[in-house]
């Protein structure tokens, strides 16, 4: 159960029983409200991106449900970070909790082929619809930090002719299940999409990821990356990086431990095509031939033009912030649970 659409459906649903509850904290204290719900019996509670939770600012809500729970639970919280904020309602929520942490902190994908273009902030918009003229490029998912942004990256699109939609938190349910169901139909081939809104989408045959800006939560970037090169197929992850995000390329680098290649296209565009990666993680360029060195990775085309300069937004550092997605890797953990008893888990 989520927001934007009918209580009706819901109430039925719930009317005739289930034994698992997925719902978001708004419409879930909605039914609580109104008495078509009741938690008492609840054997496990799982908080799932819980450090997203509170960065939207859920913390007082999930008070409220847990009030209506069973004390004879198990708790499960995952987090793909943990801030001192998590820290301290596991230990109000908790009792004697495991920690397992599942994967290392940073890990991409090795077959996303990934490149870097260093580009004037006034010309993203253009270059990016120069990139799209590759027709490989069939379903891309493009990138922003913030819901305005992605507004225009759609509008500017569709001027040039690009089928493309975008989503956020802004747009009402119905819009971005429209959204979603147009990229993956291939009735747009192109998403425009915040990270929170894009949080969980998981579209096959993504060929391209987009990072129009990079994220201010270096976690983020894995996270988005993620997004293609699944179930075993490949693909290909381009940052367009301007000169105010070079402090947030550098804080990827050292997370995912890598030196991702980079090309210089603030001058003279380059006109070789960008490849996919191919099993070994390496991609090929335009004469089917893999390069070397730095250049490693793919190639591209395209020339810049001009636009407005756009200021830096948000900071550099820190941990996670409101539209910023978890990564992959989480900090997962579980205890048996018992019927009789308490068990928890963070």
């Amino acid at each position: 159960m989520f927001g934007g659409v009918g209580h009706v459906p819901q109430v039925k649903t719930l009317a005739r029983g289930v034994d698992v509850l997925v719902a978001t904290p708004g419409r879930l204290m909605d039914h609580l409200k109104g008495k078509s719900l009741n938690l008492a019996g609840t054997e496990i509670f799982v908080l799932d991106e819980a450090d997203q939770m509170l960065d939207l600012g859920f913390l007082p809500s999930i008070r409220r449900i847990v009030a209506h729970l069973s004390k004879n639970r198990q708790n499960l919280f995952f987090s793909a970070t943990m801030p001192p904020e998590i820290g301290k309602l596991a230990e109000e929520l908790l009792h004697d909790p495991a920690r397992v942490a599942v994967a290392p902190a940073a890990t991409t994908v090795e077959r996303v082929a990934q490149r870097v273009l260093h580009v004037e902030s006034a010309n993203k918009r253009n270059i990016l619809v120069e990139l799209l003229a590759d027709p490989d490029m069939t379903r891309t998912l493009v990138f922003t930090r913030t819901k305005r942004g992605a507004d225009r990256v759609g509008r500017h699109l569709a001027d040039a002719g690009i089928n493309a939609a975008a989503i956020h938190g802004n747009k009402s349910q119905s819009q971005r299940e429209h959204a979603l169901a147009s990229f993956r139909a291939s009735k747009v081939r192109v998403l425009v999409a915040t990270d929170i809104a894009a949080r969980g989408i998981d579209i096959d045959l993504v060929t391209h990821v987009v990072n129009y800006e990079l994220p201010d939560v270096p976690e983020s970037y894995v996270h988005r990356i993620g997004r293609t090169a699944r179930a075993g197929a490949q693909g290909i992850a381009i940052s367009l990086c301007d000169a105010e995000e070079r402090g947030q390329l550098r804080d990827i680098e050292r997370l995912t431990r890598q030196t991702i290649p980079s090309e210089d296209r603030r001058s003279a565009p380059s006109h070789a095509q960008i490849r996919p990666a191919h099993a070994n993680g390496h991609a090929r360029d335009d004469r089917g031939h893999a390069p070397g060195g730095q250049d490693r990775g793919m190639r591209d085309r395209g020339r810049p033009a001009g636009r407005r300069r756009r200021p830096h937004r948000g900071k550099k550092h820190g941990g996670p912030r409101s539209g910023a997605e978890p990564q992959p890797a989480a900090s997962n953990a579980h205890a048996p649970a018992s019927r009789g008893g308490n068990a928890s888990a963070v």
